[in-house]
């Protein structure tokens, strides 16, 4: 059982509903668990989910606006960390992989240009204890 307050999920407006569904199914090996002509549940086995909802185009989102800019995800396992990665290489949405202590992150863009941050951790979710330099990239 979960300790304390955590993120159980979160959502996305999304350009377009069936390429974000791809792209984050194939990425976080998410099940499509509900769906709509407009809008997506995804989710895995601990309850976790992530919610696409399509709003067409012509909308910003400029970095740095309020609100959330970006979510973070922890992945299992080392593997799944450089499957992630090559899998952002292969569609060209690869930013940039670092690693700080014992957590390893990769950072990419997701279809509508949102940045998606990927990390891996040997001491199993490691709490952050400093802020992240990422915050400060405008």
């Amino acid at each position: 059982m979960v300790q304390g307050p955590h993120l159980s999920g979160v959502v996305i407006f999304v350009r377009d509903l069936d390429r974000s569904v791809t792209f984050y199914r194939d990425l976080l090996g998410l099940e499509v668990v509900d769906s709509s002509p407009t809008a997506a549940l995804l989710a895995v086995a601990d309850g976790c989910h992530l919610v696409l909802r399509a709003t067409g185009g012509g909308i910003p989102r400029p970095l740095g606006a309020i609100g959330l800019q970006y979510a973070t995800w922890m992945l299992p396992s080392r593997a799944d960390l450089d499957r992630a990665e090559e899998m952002l290489k292969n569609r060209s949405a690869y930013v940039e992989t670092r690693t700080i202590g014992g957590t390893t992150s990769v950072e990419g863009h997701d279809p509508d240009d949102l940045t998606v941050v990927l990390t891996y951790s040997k001491d199993d979710q490691m709490p952050l204890r400093e802020l992240p330099s990422r915050i400060y990239a405008w």
